[in-house]
């Protein structure tokens, strides 16, 4: 018996590059859809991993794969993430996250192929009503972003009843390091996350890192939030492929440590790996930015039988500063 196929459409950004690595290295045959907007071609470094560069929303191009492959499944990870762009430009956001997939779905219900990992998020519950974030805590997401996340969550649970697509959508928290080998890890542009843009003032590529809010009522002062290794987001997403092929039902999961770590935390595990001190600028609030945000993830090891390995900030901080000490600087060439 062959290997079996799978489709990871936005397989060349950071996570999706990630769980491509984890999916070659468990045996399956993947096709990587990208349109390289935002990843990058030599994030896919494994040779006998295809890699083809279009649209979600390409349906042609969608139906040409499905004919070639006997898909078993289907991973998306092809989203735009930027909070503060989708709030600025909210069409670009609802097109692209939400109208896009719709090609997909369709294409997938013509081709009999009903399983489907949603790369989702932890936006789409808003501000916390209470913590830590249950999956059943209600879903008032704040920005188009979150909205636009939401929005794919339901037309899943609608494509369920209506054609037996089972779905695992996969609601991440913060999601942080570099594999482990230091073969491939985080290269955004711009970078919004926080853990590389410490390092980048590290290594004087940014002037400082800027802390919005020192007065939350917390520890420290500064916010806090769950942080959760890349390589552990990657083996969530292989659980969740092998849950629903063997036929499980559809999931809703969060996806995180259940540890909060505050940004002044962050900072000071910095200063231990890397040796320097960051240089660190103070500002106010943000709007809309919560004192805590921090999962519940015991629904995924219920389920799933999925937990986190590392629920310390150390080695996802000593990941990423290997990664962008390398000659590249943590940059692909591509």
């Amino acid at each position: 018996m062959g290997k079996k196929s799978v489709l990871v459409t936005g397989g060349a950004g950071y996570i999706g590059s990630h769980t491509v690595r984890l999916l070659n290295a468990e045996g399956y045959q993947v096709v990587v859809l990208d349109s390289l907007v935002y990843g990058h071609r030599d994030a896919v470094i494994d040779p006998s991993v295809e890699l083809v560069i279009g649209a979600v929303g390409d349906r042609d191009l969608l139906t040409r794969l499905f004919e070639e492959h006997q898909f078993v499944g289907v991973i998306h990870f092809a989203a735009y993430a930027y909070v503060g762009e989708s709030v600025n430009d909210p069409l670009k956001y609802y097109r692209n996250n939400t109208a896009e997939p719709l090609t997909l779905l369709e294409v997938m219900s013509a081709f009999e192929c009903r399983s489907f990992v949603f790369s989702s998020t932890c936006a789409t519950y808003g501000e916390p009503e209470r913590l830590p974030l249950t999956e059943d805590h209600p879903q008032k997401p704040v920005s188009p972003y979150g909205k636009s996340k939401l929005m794919v969550e339901w037309i899943l649970d609608d494509c369920d009843v209506a054609w037996d697509l089972k779905s695992a959508a996969l609601r991440y928290f913060n999601a942080s390091g570099c594999s482990t080998d230091g073969l491939i890890g985080e290269d955004h542009q711009p970078e919004t996350h926080l853990i590389p843009l410490v390092l980048q003032a590290v290594k004087g590529e940014i002037p400082e890192i800027t802390v919005f809010g020192t007065d939350y009522p917390t520890d420290d002062g500064t916010c806090i939030r769950d942080y959760i290794h890349v390589e552990d987001l990657a083996s969530a997403h292989l659980l969740a492929l092998k849950h629903l092929i063997a036929g499980g039902d559809s999931v809703r999961c969060n996806l995180g440590t259940g540890v909060g770590i505050s940004v002044k935390e962050i900072i000071d595990i910095a200063t231990e790996v890397t040796g320097k001190q960051v240089p660190v600028k103070f500002g106010d609030r943000r709007p809309g930015d919560p004192a805590h945000l921090v999962a519940d993830p015991r629904l995924a090891k219920e389920i799933l039988g999925w937990e986190a390995t590392r629920k310390d900030a150390r080695s996802m901080i000593e990941t990423a500063w290997q990664w962008m000490s390398k000659p590249h600087g943590g940059r692909f060439p591509s």
